[in-house]
């Protein structure tokens, strides 16, 4: 599990990044051996096409927007499935080893587990490897719902976002640390990270899709602006991809309505 002292991404401020707040009265985890060691996961059983959260960089599964997501799934009836990446939240490993490969990894040995079919449900990050899962196992993905996707992120959008300075910093030194806008918290990127995202790309190759997609966008999101996000629906080939566009949304998505918004999108696929 990631510790402060270790990557300096400290667990119960993870959740700040994407104005997540934990839900102390979910259950404990429970784990299942993945390939980067065990997985941290939470399931509720119930009717098909079951959902799978995909979350965002340096967030984990108790979020607001997941926990939203589960109490909703309680009340349909709606099998649903939510883990911490490698790295992450109560998952083995250290938050700095980790890479889009192996969150990707992490994701793809969840999916395969789970009964059926699944709607991909990714925020940010997830919104990428939600992607990746579709070119790789097709077969295993009833629908996508992408909060803000960040498809290919490491190179296109955070490098051009960063001033030359602190990518030099990153190149020379391997590793960067940002302050963030919440008191004692410190995100972390590495060069690993980066140089393994130039491999993972999904915006330079085919991306069939047979499946609905659906993209929520905040137009007012500073880490994923909305024309890279209509990019990415244009780019993917499929005959239902809508893109659903929030004037006044920020990256976090996670207002009132915001959510309201997510779970009306879930249940139009969900049926």
């Amino acid at each position: 599990m990631v510790t402060p002292e270790r990557s300096g991404v400290e667990f119960t401020m993870k959740r700040a990044v994407e104005g997540e707040v934990m839900n102390d009265k979910t259950p404990p985890a429970r784990f299942t051996q993945g390939p980067n060691g065990r997985i941290a996961f939470l399931s509720r059983e119930g009717r098909g096409p079951g959902l799978l959260w995909l979350g965002g960089y340096a967030s984990d599964m108790r979020g607001t927007k997941a926990e939203a997501v589960d109490q909703w799934a309680a009340e349909k009836g709606v099998a649903y499935t939510r883990f911490d990446y490698s790295g992450h939240g109560e998952s083995d490993g250290d938050f700095e080893d980790g890479t889009i490969s192996a969150w990707t990894a992490d994701a793809a040995h969840v999916l395969a587990e789970a009964d059926g079919p699944q709607i991909l449900i990714g925020s940010s990050m997830g919104g990428w490897v939600a992607g990746l899962l579709l070119r790789q196992s097709p077969e295993k993905i009833a629908g996508m719902v992408l909060i803000n996707p960040a498809p290919d992120f490491a190179t296109e959008l955070t490098p051009k976002q960063w001033p030359e300075e602190m990518w030099d910093t990153l190149q020379r030194e391997g590793r960067l640390e940002i302050p963030s806008e919440f008191d004692d918290f410190v995100m972390v990127y590495t060069k690993a990270m980066f140089d393994d995202g130039e491999k993972q790309r999904v915006l330079d190759k085919p991306l069939k899709a047979d499946c609905p997609i659906r993209m929520l966008s905040g137009m007012e999101d500073d880490v994923v602006p909305f024309p890279h996000v209509i990019r990415y629906a244009d780019h993917i080939e499929g005959e239902d991809i809508t893109v659903t566009l929030i004037k006044s949304g920020d990256h976090r998505l996670s207002t009132e309505a915001d959510i309201a918004r997510l779970l009306d999108t879930i249940g139009e696929l969900v049926g």
